[in-house]
């Protein structure tokens, strides 16, 4: 029978790998000049990496939904913080939101349909 924490690792690993991959798009996108947008790439970017690597030790679910939350931000920060005119920098964090939330709500399913495997 698989750990917890064994079952939730490709969902924490992908949620690292778009940290990393938020982090790097303002240079990678072209959009490193757009002050609002980089910085919140950068930051936001941060916040999923630390989130992700603690789950990756311990796995708790208010992760999970921290993860949903700055997902759903990542995906309507273009037009809160002014910068959806930059097609780069809006898509890269629609995209890479949807995706971190997609993955954070597929983590929270499994956890509830297999409670079986809490440690």
């Amino acid at each position: 029978m698989a750990t917890l924490m064994e079952r939730k690792k490709p969902q924490d690993w992908l949620n690292l790998v778009l940290a990393v991959a938020l982090f790097v798009s303002p240079w990678v996108m072209g959009f490193a000049g757009e002050f609002m947008a980089a910085w919140n790439a950068w930051i936001v970017g941060v916040v999923i990496g630390v989130l992700a690597l603690a789950t990756l030790t311990a796995f708790s679910e208010w992760e999970e939904w921290a993860n949903m939350v700055i997902g759903i931000w990542l995906v309507v920060s273009p037009w809160l913080l002014d910068f959806a005119a930059n097609v780069n920098a809006m898509w890269t964090h629609v995209v890479l939101g949807l995706l971190v939330a997609a993955i954070s709500a597929w983590a929270l399913w499994d956890e509830r349909q297999n409670p079986h495997a809490r440690a």
